[in-house]
């Protein structure tokens, strides 16, 4: 079944002094136009890699990314990304920030289009009283939205997101999910987060897609969610069926926790058999 973004048989090799490391492997996936889709996994487990990768910031090492039928080779604008820190020139304004990027896209449209277009956005996200603060000046959540706002402004086919609330206090964590879909179910843009947290996923995924743990992490799980949109918290919260799939996700993560464990204790056990083997071939040589 083809998707509107497909991700196929998707994988990282990156070479190092012990040889070649393989991080993810024939990860596949596909996603509707408008779809909300989270990755899951512990820490390191790749989901970060993947998304560097759709976002055409990492090269692919094997199979491919292609959105709206056409095959990406690199960056471009069809793709927004939000990260955690949202890296804005601290000496520029909001507006200045925002515009970056829409003066690159927009380049033939007018001055006042493009402004309009970035004030809209920076207007959505909660900041129409503070575009021409610069960023230096503004709390991290505030930067943030900055970065919301930038991505949002260059309507993008799919928006990505690197654990964009990791560094917030939870009330603003909680605000701004709430806003950032707003806009999404506005704009209808396909969306793939990466977070490790379960409730974050739950509450604002559509599909909530669990890796395994690397090294050649893959897709280990997906969980189809029925909670309608647009969300309200009380009521996902509320839904019947909220803690049975918390349990689950807990659950596999927990499975990955002991499945590393066993095989950290191989590993040590490999080595130590190792060692011994070398020990005794140094004592038969003497």
């Amino acid at each position: 079944m083809r998707g509107y973004v497909e991700l196929f048989r998707l994988g990282k090799t990156y070479d190092t002094h012990k040889g070649p490391v393989v991080i993810v492997e024939d990860f596949d996936l596909n996603l509707e136009r408008g779809e909300y889709v989270a990755l899951l996994g512990h820490s390191g487990c790749g989901k970060s890699t993947v998304l560097t990768m759709v976002a055409g910031l990492n090269p692919i090492t094997t199979g491919g990314v292609a959105i709206d039928g056409r095959e990406i080779d690199g960056p471009g604008p069809d793709r927004g990304v939000v990260f955690q820190s949202p890296c804005l020139m601290p000496w520029m304004t909001a507006l200045d920030n925002v515009m970056l990027g829409v003066n690159q896209v927009y380049r033939n449209a007018s001055k006042n289009d493009r402004i309009d277009l970035a004030s809209y956005y920076l207007n959505l996200v909660g900041l129409g009283g503070s575009l021409h603060k610069r960023a230096k000046d503004l709390s991290q959540g505030m930067q943030q939205r900055v970065g919301i706002a930038r991505a949002f402004a260059l309507k993008p086919k799919m928006l990505l997101l690197d654990e964009p609330f990791g560094m917030l206090d939870s009330l603003t964590r909680m605000e701004l999910q709430e806003i950032l879909l707003e806009i999404l179910v506005r704009d209808k843009v396909t969306t793939v987060m990466v977070t490790h947290d379960v409730d974050e996923a739950l509450f604002m995924s559509d599909r909530v897609v669990m890796m395994t743990n690397g090294p050649r992490a893959r897709v280990g799980a997906i969980f189809s969610l029925p909670f309608e949109r647009p969300r309200v918290r009380a009521d996902v919260l509320d839904h019947p069926e909220y803690y049975e799939y918390r349990r689950k996700m807990i659950q596999f993560l927990e499975e990955q926790d002991h499945r590393k464990l066993k095989a950290d204790a191989e590993a040590r056990e490999q080595a130590k058999k190792q060692d011994e083997a070398e020990e005794q071939q140094v004592a038969e040589a003497v």
